[in-house]
């Protein structure tokens, strides 16, 4: 164990070498473990079956793929040696937040250690004259904004789970404040990450949190939806934004897909300054329905929130009413204290979880495409007459203020017919999404499911230099892979 630790410091000196077990490929060796023991201690080590399974996939469809091990290290210097340990053993790495990811982000395809920075949880620094926060990986979006909800700051990001913060970062994550505050990309100003190898990287400098920079590489962009494939993120600074003077959400019904998507981009063109513009097709309204206990009209619908004062608020409605009915909008409901607004939005959250329930036992599929908001319309109705001519089961929602929207597909695993249909369903609304200037991903990231897309997005020079940069900071290829590229 003392030579394997003493390894870790120089691992570039040593060959590489194999980190299975004669038996069961993928188990590691006693004493590897004993070493990831004396690191991070032995309760914070686990082998475990239930343990290993548990972090070996996430909610999408891709299959369950556990790590050898899995480790909870306690500050970023015990991560720092686990990197070390692993890269001079040449024993992947694949770090874990809370397992909320669609795209089999945390499957351990090759084996090896699984990282689960959950025990991670400070809030290491608020500085509120500054807007910003300096959070370890194990706080979520949830417990930032419980945290800040007496300093007149909130954190606007907002994806359907209660995601750790820094696996938002990792995934580029969005939500449904995206089309007013932005994407985790507009909201993280440093990152601290261990590189593969143990040293300790801050992308902008140590402790800096400035609001623009012109010095050198966008090192902190280049973290930013790299999926675990480039280091692990220990701590984030985050952009902070003053919390509204007053909100008001509403939901109103449409007599079809179309004049949705229209009112949608109207609103838009009107400069309107929405928050939050969703749209519902009919049977996603149903299941939200039907799961949350709403009392909506199955039927297309808007869900929209406006922020700002008193009477910044009046003029936002009155303009957003006249676009609705001009575009055959009815049933247009207020929702105006917070109870009303929590309850409305939670439903929106709980929109993966509501489709799932229409075919129990199966698990869900989730297209991301994004395309420019002039698009929109033509995708949104295009995909709605496919899904339906598919034989498939599946709901509409998204993020249509951004462009971006999802299919979320009900497949029996069991059946693999069923499963290739759902797939090449995703794979030609991603190729529709790329006809249209867009992208195949606008949240979800690649993961396992999408790379044959990401080729055709950038094409054969764009994908030689993410392999360039990929193999200049992990040139052992060890970091979550099988991810991305």
């Amino acid at each position: 164990m003392a030579s394997l630790l003493r390894a870790a410091g120089t691992w570039g000196l040593f060959p590489w070498r194999g980190y299975c077990s004669r038996g069961m490929q993928g188990e590691l060796g006693k004493g590897f473990v004993e070493a990831l023991k004396a690191v991070v201690g032995s309760p914070h080590v686990s082998t475990a079956a239930a343990d290993r399974e548990q972090h070996g996939h996430d909610e999408s469809i891709h299959r369950c793929q556990p790590p050898g091990a899995v480790v909870w290290p306690q500050n970023v210097e015990q991560v720092s040696r686990l990197a070390a340990l692993c890269y001079s053993q040449g024993v992947p790495i694949i770090p874990f937040g809370t397992g909320t990811g669609l795209e089999g982000g945390v499957c351990a395809v090759q084996g090896g250690v699984c990282v689960n920075l959950t025990h991670m949880d400070r809030i290491l620094k608020l500085n509120p004259e500054d807007f910003s926060v300096v959070v370890e990986p194990g706080v979520t979006r949830k417990v930032l904004n419980t945290y800040l909800r007496d300093s007149g700051l909130w954190f606007p990001v907002d994806p359907g789970a209660d995601a750790s913060l820094c696996g938002m970062v990792a995934t580029a994550a969005s939500g449904t404040n995206a089309v007013r505050y932005g994407t985790m990309r507009d909201n993280v100003l440093n990152l601290e990450v261990v590189l593969p190898g143990g040293r300790l990287l801050h992308t902008a400098g140590l402790g800096r949190h400035f609001r623009k920079s012109a010095a050198g590489y966008n090192l902190t962009g280049l973290f930013v939806g790299s999926e675990g494939t480039l280091g692990l993120i220990t701590a984030a600074t985050l952009r902070l934004h003053p919390a509204p003077e007053a909100m008001v959400a509403a939901t109103c019904a449409f007599p079809s897909v179309q004049a949705a998507v229209d009112t949608t981009v109207h609103i838009l063109q009107a400069a309107v300054p929405v928050a939050r513009i969703e749209f519902l097709d009919e049977v996603m309204m149903d299941a939200c329905n039907r799961h949350s206990q709403l009392n909506c009209s199955v039927a297309p619908t808007l869900f929209l929130e406006f922020h700002g004062s008193e009477r910044a608020l009046a003029e936002q409605i009155e303009r957003a009413e006249e676009i609705t009915q001009h575009n055959g909008g009815s049933h247009f409901c207020w929702a105006k204290e917070a109870e009303e607004r929590s309850r409305l939005w939670a439903a929106r959250h709980n929109a993966w979880y509501a489709a799932l329930a229409l075919r129990p036992g199966c698990k869900g599929y989730s297209t991301d495409v994004c395309v420019p908001i002039s698009r929109l319309p033509e995708i949104l109705v295009q995909t709605k007459e496919d899904l339906k001519a598919s034989g498939l089961t599946g709901t509409i929602v998204g993020h249509v203020g951004d462009g971006n929207f999802h299919c979320i597909l009900l497949v029996d695993p069991e059946d693999p017919e069923e499963l290739d249909r759902v797939k090449a369903f995703g794979k030609q609304l991603g190729r529709r999404a790329l006809a249209l200037h867009g992208t195949c991903t606008g949240e979800h990231g690649i993961g396992l499911g999408k790379q044959q897309l990401l080729q055709e997005e950038v094409g054969d020079v764009g994908m030689e230099t993410m392999r360039q940069l990929k193999a200049m900071l992990d040139p052992r290829g060890l970091m979550n892979p099988g991810k991305v590229l």
